[in-house]
């Protein structure tokens, strides 16, 4: 839908009825300065409404949103709530179209009519569940820690896991299988927890620390079969940086990846994914599930060498029949060449991508601010810096929608410090659009919210477990053992 600015247009609050009529606005040749930044933005068209505020001084505004058939108007002091059901409407009714967002702002007296702006609505759907944790992003306060799925269609929220009833024990690296809401695992941290795998409605908590294993599972990915999950095993140290402008640094000291097979409780894995000269980690099935890539570094001693290592994106065959894997190694990226880490890389369901972190060394992109997301076409082995996707502050921890059509991640672009969940759409041809930020009810929610939204995730549908079901397997459920198998040959 394409308009041209005409007077009727400019005057479009001129309505009888109005509380507010702005008369003989002030005609502006600049976009106003909103946030969230929804300005030319793709949207999803079952997406929540985007509600936002005007940074510039103001007494009211009044805002207009309007497609071919329908036209909301709505205004309030410097934010605004849209109304769900119409919000809706319109946005069905403009898919594969645009919605047109006019402002006028009443300032000392006298209105002002901004440039418009433009809402692009994607024909091609979101899934409608985000999961994510909630934490303190400086790391080192466990007392407030929770999972939480927001129902993206709405402000619906809901807590899943709650620390608090489970001994305030650290809770992380929640992962569904293929965005199925019925088939996931995440770790509960404490002498009485386990990683806790949930699937089809049954709730199973499991031991993976084994005699021939350096730790329990830390950092998995599902086998698309439902069966195996691929963890790493890491030895992870967190310290803090002397100097003024960085944070935090999370190294690991040895590293290998494993495979679970959860119908038989055993670990097994390959030299070539537990190799004492190399660290392992970051493991992700491609979409057929016959192939396993991680993150692949040459061992160093640490921390005196933090700085030098640079992780490789790696992949290796897999036989899901025979539990096995091939004896070669292929490097898709690599880190010594490129001069960048590969880090958290996660393969698109339809098979196409591998959507991942690139940043200077290391394999922890929070507090790296070079962090961006880069994106990898497995057909052709071109690689996409996604300069519209990326901003000056860290951008990582990342998740497909089921379609293939958008993805999530984590940034820290705002002020540095906090991660909040934004999505971006690709089209057929792997073209990234502008991200937008997870929409509320309140457009102050984020100035006043004081936690970062770790590791989201989409999901096709709700969870189908809630905190007590949780609280209960922590207290009555007694850790599955499992058994360290090695590996089979015969791939």
């Amino acid at each position: 839908m394409k308009k041209t600015i005409t007077l009727s247009g400019l005057l479009f609050l001129l309505l009888p009825g109005c509380r507010v009529q702005p008369v003989d606005p002030v005609l502006l040749e600049e976009f106003p300065d909103i946030y969230p930044d929804y300005i030319n933005v793709s949207i999803p068209y079952n997406i929540s409404p985007l509600n936002f505020k005007i940074r510039q001084n103001c007494q009211k505004i009044v805002v207009s949103f309007s497609g071919d058939k329908r036209n909301i108007k709505v205004r309030g002091s410097y934010k605004i709530s849209i109304p769900q059901k119409k919000w809706r409407r319109l946005l069905k009714e403009q898919k594969k179209d645009s919605v047109e967002v006019r402002i006028a702002a009443l300032k000392g007296g006298k209105w002002y009519s901004y440039k418009p702006f433009f809402m692009y609505v994607s024909e091609d759907k979101i899934d409608p569940y985000l999961s994510y944790r909630l934490i303190e992003p400086g790391y080192e306060v466990w007392n407030e820690v929770s999972i939480r799925q927001r129902n993206i269609t709405s402000f619906e929220e809901k807590v899943i896991v709650d620390n608090n009833l489970i001994d305030r024990g650290c809770i992380n690296c929640h992962i569904f299988s293929m965005q199925d809401p019925l088939v996931s695992f995440f770790h509960l941290r404490h002498k009485n927890g386990g990683t806790i795998i949930q699937k089809n409605g049954q709730i199973r908590k499991l031991n993976l620390v084994t005699d021939s294993t350096i730790s329990a599972g830390v950092y998995g990915n599902w086998h698309p079969g439902g069966r195996f999950i691929a963890f790493s095993t890491n030895i992870i140290i967190p310290e803090f940086h002397s100097v003024y402008n960085k944070r935090l640094e999370v190294y690991d000291t040895i590293s290998n990846v494993v495979l679970l097979d959860i119908e038989k409780n055993e670990i097994f894995t390959t030299p070539l994914l537990s190799a004492q000269f190399s660290f392992e980690t970051f493991p992700v099935f491609s979409a057929d599930g016959l192939k396993l890539y991680f993150c692949s570094a040459r061992a160093m001693e640490m921390p005196e060498n933090y700085q030098s290592v640079r992780y490789s994106l790696c992949s290796i065959n897999f036989n899901p029949g025979t539990r096995s894997f091939d004896t070669q190694v292929d490097t898709l990226i690599s880190g010594l060449l490129s001069g960048k880490t590969v880090s958290q890389p996660r393969t698109s369901p339809d098979g196409k991508y591998i959507l991942y972190t690139s940043f200077d060394y290391g394999n922890f992109p929070v507090w790296h601010k070079e962090a961006d997301l880069h994106m990898i076409n497995l057909s052709t082995g071109s690689v996409d810096t996604m300069l519209l996707v990326n901003s000056d502050n860290s951008d990582s921890y990342h998740s497909w929608s089921s379609e293939s059509k958008w993805f999530v991640f984590a940034s820290k672009r705002d002020d540095g410090m906090y991660g909040k969940p934004y999505f971006a759409h690709i089209d057929e041809n792997g073209n990234c659009t502008k991200p937008f930020l997870l929409p509320q009810k309140n457009a102050d929610f984020y100035d006043c919210f004081l936690k970062s939204f770790n590791i989201p995730e989409l999901a096709k549908g709700p969870v189908q477990f809630n905190p007590y079901d949780i609280e209960h397997s922590f207290k009555r459920l007694t850790a599955e053992k499992v058994k360290f198998v090695g590996t089979k040959s015969g791939y």
